[in-house]
């Protein structure tokens, strides 16, 4: 850069315009938000009357799903490798029931990670299939400091809390209000330069968005807006100064990144014979590739938070494989996230919640995906839990 009144740092110094990051100084955050009313309290995290493993009733069990002969505290004629015997299994230091959904794709993504994980589960009623619960909390998440070196919040859909749920009306900051990451060009998308890449040196690409940056810089200085002597705002600076400032992080940006990998596709991490995914898993699931991408995005401090939302989860569909498969796919991409999280060295929190939850009337769905559980047969917003 040159450090010079013409060059970009100095420019940026004039107008007062921050550059670079400062992504990594708070813990990465990622919400899961499973839209529609998923099972979380029973049969995938235990819970009870005080502490999770003060054991409910025959029938409190069979409302949340589990038969009697699947209960915690029975005893398992087949247990799982990590199971405690009796249908409990505490492998990540939160007590889920051993054939939970949830985490049979955690421990399949991040089995040997237990060590490193810890949980807990928070009861709380919520209204069933309904964007209105405010339970998205990314805006207070960067209220108390998060940020990334280029975006604040990002989230897999396009509103205002970047998800399914809402965030609280009094958290939310519309200036920065979450950008949009379900898939890998979203990523990419963020330091996109079009097609210098392609002909010219990270080097050479640097230097001619820098070039933009100043030439910007002096034909603004050339435009009229108006806004001093037709509408007489006053304004003609400050909206200047902010035409100018984005010209200016998109020239540092590209300095910053130049070279790097931050395609979620393209990072071995994530996809590939030693990757989380493998290249069928990846390219034949949008979840996933969903996931990848914010994860990627937080976990290596492009963003201070993101939101991966999952539809599907209203899933009182008269059997119980529906919502044994789709929580399962909600574990693996769980588990992805824990695990890229351990291999980056990072620390991450999860935050998984949904809209309502769902009862069971203690019908049993005896097919392979059914495992012999509880059919959900209706919404029950007092069974929900995040």
């Amino acid at each position: 850069d040159n450090p010079g009144p013409g060059g970009v740092p100095g420019l940026a110094q004039n107008i007062g315009c921050a550059l670079g990051g400062n992504g990594g100084l708070k813990i990465p955050f990622i919400c899961f938000d499973l839209a529609g009313g998923a099972n979380i309290a029973g049969s995938n995290v235990l819970v009870g009357r005080q502490t999770q493993l003060d054991l409910l009733s025959t029938a409190g069990y069979s409302k949340l799903g589990l038969p009697g002969d699947m209960i915690p505290g029975g005893t398992e004629a087949t247990p799982t490798a990590t199971s405690n015997g009796d249908f409990t299994d505490t492998t990540l230091g939160l007590a889920f029931h051993s054939d939970s959904a949830f985490l049979r794709g955690i421990l399949e993504k991040a089995g040997t990670r237990g060590a490193n994980i810890n949980g807990c589960v928070i009861p709380a009623r919520s209204d069933n299939d309904t964007a209105n619960n405010p339970h998205n909390p990314m805006y207070g998440i960067a209220r108390a400091g998060a940020g990334g070196s280029i975006l604040t919040l990002v989230g897999s859909r396009n509103s205002d809390s970047g998800g399914n749920s809402l965030a609280p009306a009094l958290m939310v900051d519309t200036e920065i209000r979450p950008t949009k990451v379900d898939r890998p060009s979203d990523v990419t998308g963020m330091i996109d330069t079009g097609n210098l890449t392609e002909i010219l040196s990270n080097q050479e690409v640097t230097a001619v968005m820098e070039s933009v940056a100043r030439l910007s810089d002096r034909k603004l200085s050339r435009v009229d807006t108006l806004l001093e002597t037709l509408v007489n705002t006053g304004q003609d600076a400050t909206i200047k100064n902010l035409v100018r400032c984005g010209y200016l992080k998109a020239a540092d940006i590209a300095e910053r990144f130049a070279g790097q990998v931050i395609d979620p596709a393209l990072d071995p991490d994530i996809v590939g014979p030693t990757g989380i995914f493998t290249a069928a898993e990846f390219n034949g699931d949008g979840e996933f590739r969903k996931t990848a991408s914010v994860m990627k995005t937080v976990i290596d401090g492009y963003a201070g938070a993101g939101t991966i939302a999952m539809g599907g989860y209203d899933y009182h569909t008269g059997d119980r494989s529906t919502g044994e498969l789709r929580d399962l796919r909600a574990g693996r991409c769980m588990g992805a996230c824990l695990e890229y999280a351990a291999r980056k060295g990072v620390p991450l929190m999860m935050y998984v919640f949904s809209d309502g939850s769902l009862a069971s009337n203690g019908t049993v769905d005896n097919s392979v995906d059914g495992r012999g559980k509880g059919v959900w047969t209706g919404d029950n917003s007092s069974t929900a839990a995040s």
